[in-house]
């Protein structure tokens, strides 16, 4: 349980602090679900299986849509079979500039992105991410991306993470 609280409290410092979030510093939920999506990011970033399936339900899917090589691709499936997914490359996606919509207790984060696979840029994107809230918890029920390349959308502002 620390480290979910640790990645969440980590999170929601880096939303209340990031430029370009577009929630209103009174809106503490608005923060929240944000706080929820950067921890999605963060886990994907570091594998943490046991940090996503807490911040995510059950029965979450996930999809993404991009063109690869002229050709359009779009993907639906489960979330746990996206995390389990095998082979995967190590990667670091972060996410910037988000905004974000609540309204009692479902959510909706829009969130670019940009993707790096080690230290090698790959992609970016939009990531959003619908929220529902249980039991006073907001948890991720389904995140859906897509897959660009510049000038379609930007790379994060910062540069280049550090490793």
């Amino acid at each position: 349980m620390y480290i979910f609280r640790r990645l969440f409290f980590v999170a929601l410092a880096l939303a209340v602090n990031a430029p370009g979030i577009r929630a209103q510093a009174s809106d503490a939920d608005a923060r929240s679900v944000i706080a929820v999506a950067d921890s999605v990011l963060a886990a994907l970033s570091i594998g943490n299986n046991a940090a996503l399936a807490h911040f995510t339900l059950d029965s979450s899917v996930v999809g993404g849509a991009g063109v690869r090589d002229g050709v359009e691709r779009l993907s639906l499936r489960t979330w746990r079979l996206y995390i389990d997914r095998k082979g995967a490359s190590p990667f670091t996606e972060r996410g910037f500039g988000a905004t974000a919509r609540v309204q009692d207790r479902v959510a909706q984060v829009w969130m670019p992105y940009d993707l790096y696979i080690g230290d090698v840029w790959s992609h970016c994107g939009v990531d959003t991410f619908t929220l529902m809230k249980n039991e006073g918890r907001w948890r991720v029920a389904a995140p859906i991306y897509t897959i660009e390349q510049p000038p379609a959308c930007n790379k994060h502002p910062a540069g280049p993470p550090a490793h």
